[in-house]
């Protein structure tokens, strides 16, 4: 006697929407199941841009300092700071290998130098809106260079320093993702397995991820500005 037996065929299991047979730009399953490496990368490039954004200040306070009491030399400290912008990533990047190497530190040394153009200038602006008679006045109560800059010029000069801080914040988020061509590119690193393979939700999310930070750390800016410069709000509620 024949026995025969029929056996149900399983349905075969849908493919990934982040295989290659499907590739779409939107899916979940990509941001869970990769969620340590996309969080490794976000975190990369926060802290790269924050480092760079701070050795950019740390660069602009003494060059603009100096270029104030000396004004013979604005010309010069804003022209090198507008010359180190000009020389493109792909060649600053690898001329800082050699000291070093292919570290975060050349990432972050590349971007320090590129947000001076901004930084300087910003500096500068900020510490010429300082009003002369308050100068004076501060002057009249005992204050000396130090303490002028301190507690009067460097308040007063923060709107005009905070609106290139976020300028320089912002297009550094963005300069990060060149940091790839030292593989310390935060997000830029999946951007540009992205590109090279063409794996759209590797690229979309990454790109969508740094658009986030752009954003966030301009808002942190701008909440940082009002908290430390109540008269401005108070001056903008009197005008109204």
């Amino acid at each position: 006697m024949r026995v025969t037996v029929l056996a149900a065929a399983a349905p075969a299991a849908e493919p990934s929407c982040y295989s290659r047979l499907r590739n779409e730009w939107f899916c979940l399953d990509y941001v869970t199941d990769r969620r340590e490496e996309i969080l490794d990368a976000a975190g990369e490039h926060l802290t790269i841009t924050v480092l760079a954004v701070a050795l950019g200040v740390a660069l602009a306070v003494p060059l603009a300092l100096l270029a104030r009491r000396l004004p013979r030399l604005e010309s010069t400290a804003l022209g090198l700071s507008t010359g180190l912008y000009t020389i493109p990533s792909i060649a600053l990047f690898p001329l800082l290998v050699p000291f070093t190497g292919l570290t975060m530190t050349t990432v972050v040394i590349g971007l320090g130098l590129y947000a001076l153009t901004v930084l300087v200038r910003a500096f500068l602006e900020g510490l010429r809106s300082v009003p002369e008679d308050v100068r004076e006045a501060a002057r009249g109560l005992g204050y000396g260079a130090g303490r002028l800059l301190v507690r009067v010029e460097l308040p007063l000069a923060l709107p005009v320093v905070v609106a290139g801080l976020r300028v320089a914040t912002v297009s550094t988020v963005a300069l990060t993702t060149v940091g790839s061509l030292v593989s310390y590119g935060g997000l830029g690193n999946l951007i540009r397995d992205g590109v090279t393979t063409n794996f759209r939700a590797e690229l979309l999310v990454a790109s969508v991820l740094c658009v986030v930070i752009a954003f966030a750390l301009d808002a942190l800016l701008v909440l940082g500005q009002r908290a430390l410069t109540p008269w401005t709000r108070a001056a903008g509620g009197a005008r109204r």
